[in-house]
């Protein structure tokens, strides 16, 4: 099993040597390919250090090495990655001892899987709260769940979640469903998922304990709850347009309005933004108009309390 590791890197120096140290570990491991993405900070000449006692670390930049973002940054190594296995690892996160034994196993035992996915752990850079512990102590899912079920278990968020650090994919998978979108600057490894489930068999691996661990500091992006507000938005809305465009099957549109309208009810303050939205997915999806979800989501319908309460209509 040979696996092409992909960091992208922005203003990381104070974690990026134990990233990149953490996959060399792996023999398995036959490139780490980097995009160095316009850092501004010490990055880059500690990544050429690196390179030259180890050959596998590959570093590429941007045009005039200019910053693009994480979704660009792994597009890049995506399309410069050489190895049929891809792994995915952030520049403030790290691999433990046991990351790939188990998805050898799994990938050896079954052609026909495309993905592995584990549980990953935290490591803290800054003083947590307890709740905070709790909270992000494991990243996983509770129990083991069938690759035709995934699409709908991750929406729903019952049985839990992965991280895009704790899978393993094959190559050829991102034929079929594209790159990460660039749209996105936060949620693009979400959306990349669901489509994953939704054109490739993942499987369950290791979710009782980590494989990975997420460095956790003053700056990480998960955190802005501000940003996440916006891109949740963002994020099911291209995800329907996706599943719309390919052709999938219209039940899988459901749990997608559900939590698309949830977020646009919870956040977007527009009757009239709203329809006129809800009118532009009736066009291009006319199907959906045959939904009890789409119909009962007419704004109109969903925001009846909001307007009787605004005009004093009881």
């Amino acid at each position: 099993m040979n696996i092409s590791v992909i960091i992208p890197v922005y203003n990381a120096a104070a974690y990026i040597e134990k990233a990149v140290t953490s996959a060399l570990f792996h023999s398995e491991v036959k490139e780490i390919v980097v995009v160095s993405d316009g850092s501004t900070d010490n990055s880059l000449p500690i990544l050429q250090k690196l390179q030259q006692s180890d050959a596998r670390i590959k570093i590429y930049h941007h045009e005039n090495k200019v910053n693009k973002g994480r979704s660009a940054s792994r597009n890049l190594a995506l399309q410069k990655a050489t190895q049929p296995f891809i792994a995915f690892l952030d520049a403030d996160d790290f691999y433990l001892e046991n990351r790939f034994e188990n998805d050898i196993k799994l990938f050896e035992s079954d052609s026909s899987i495309d993905g592995v996915y584990n549980a990953i752990g935290v490591h803290f850079y800054r003083n947590a709260t307890q709740e905070e512990k709790n909270e992000l102590n494991l990243t996983t899912v509770r129990e083991n769940i069938l690759p035709v079920n995934l699409f709908e278990e991750l929406l729903s968020g019952k049985k839990g979640y992965f991280s895009i650090d704790g899978l393993v994919v094959k190559k050829q998978v991102f034929e079929k469903i594209g790159y990460f979108n660039e749209e996105l600057l936060v949620a693009e490894d979400t959306e990349l998922i669901l489509k994953m489930t939704l054109r490739a068999k993942l499987v369950t691996g290791i979710i009782d304990k980590p494989v990975c661990l997420r460095g956790v500091h003053d700056v990480n992006s998960f955190s802005n709850e501000k940003l996440y507000k916006v891109y949740r938005i963002k994020m099911y809305d291209s995800l329907l347009r996706w599943i719309i465009k390919e052709k999938i099957a219209i039940k899988k549109t459901l749990p997608v309005l559900k939590l698309l309208f949830y977020y646009r009810l919870k956040y977007i303050d527009s009757l009239w933004e709203d329809c006129v939205y809800w009118m532009k997915l009736a066009l291009i999806c006319p199907k959906l108009l045959g939904t009890e979800m789409f119909i009962k989501n007419f704004p109109l319908i969903s925001r009846r309390k909001i307007i009787f309460k605004r005009f004093n209509i009881k």
